[in-house]
């Protein structure tokens, strides 16, 4: 099965699902619709639901090293877990990447886009928000469902605390960035909000701070990715631009043509293998200028 032999409707109902705004069981009764001919719910399901069997740099990888660590979160869930990798042999201290998962915990996706932060030659964090409740369950359902019982306020404070935490880190040369995907998106843009001595923040397709008072405060370089499709978070993207152009504030946008929600998810359809190798490439270079120089 190809993403061109499915209705786009498909995917604008798993976005909606994936967004909780309607439940599994009018999320299964409306993609019954589309399940004519050879199709099948469970080869639909099997065909759009997360396939995580294949990352793209694996725990073991010789080129870093990976393990799991807790820190401090006061303002937010008291005690976060968190996957730490950083590149094997390089014994000077290394700029950080704190990378932000969506709405479901730190899934495999999310820990791979922190190794392969690594081996580009960072120390990334992926702290995982669901830790107060137990962490990432398993499964991406099971996490949204947790997810919804966090406060959003926060699981923003948490990933501050992932900013401290990195830069007390012996290996880290404090010169820190974010980058985020959906919710991580946001929480990209608000610590660049919140943060002032962050260095660089990457919000794919994230949602937007909404007070002017708050667009004054950054003083951190944007790197904006959207997709093209993404009727949703694009909608908010005109004013948040007026605003960071009103304010003075240093930013570049991307949208990418025919690009959906979701789209540098290499373990869903709504993966889009060009746009993505471009949208890292992009990513890895305004981490580089803007944190190794």
């Amino acid at each position: 099965m190809k993403n061109k032999e499915l209705k786009p409707e498909i995917f604008d109902l798993y976005d909606e699902y994936a967004h909780n705004k309607i439940d599994r069981r009018e999320f299964m009764e409306k993609l019954g619709i589309y399940a004519v001919g050879g199709l099948t719910i469970p080869s639909l399901l099997k065909y759009i639901l997360p396939n995580y069997d294949n990352p793209d740099v694996l725990p073991d990888d010789v080129r870093i090293k990976v393990k799991t660590v807790s820190y401090d979160s006061p303002k937010g869930g008291g005690k976060i877990t968190g996957q730490l990798a950083r590149p094997k042999g390089m014994g000077r201290k290394l700029p950080g990447i704190i990378v932000v998962h969506e709405n479901r915990g730190l899934n495999p996706y999310i820990e791979d886009i922190g190794r392969r932060a690594a081996v580009e030659g960072f120390i990334s964090i992926a702290p995982d928000a669901l830790s107060p409740l137990g962490g990432y369950p398993g499964s991406d359902d099971e996490g949204r469902a947790i997810q919804k019982k966090r406060d959003k306020s926060e699981m923003l404070e948490d990933f501050i605390a992932a900013f401290n935490y990195l830069k007390e880190h012996p290996r880290c040369d404090e010169n820190i960035g974010v980058v985020g995907f959906c919710f991580g998106g946001w929480i990209s843009n608000m610590m660049a909000v919140r943060v002032p001595e962050l260095k660089a923040a990457v919000p794919f397709y994230g949602g937007q701070p909404k007070k002017a008072e708050e667009i004054a405060q950054i003083n951190v370089p944007l790197l904006l990715q959207f997709a093209e499709l993404d009727k949703r978070v694009n909608a908010g993207f005109p004013a948040y631009e007026a605003a960071l152009k009103e304010h003075g504030k240093e930013y570049a946008a991307h949208i990418y043509p025919n690009a959906k929600h979701g789209f540098h998810n290499n373990t869903t359809p709504r993966y889009d293998e060009a746009n993505t190798i471009l949208a890292w490439e992009r990513t890895i270079d305004f981490f580089n200028k803007n944190l190794k120089a």
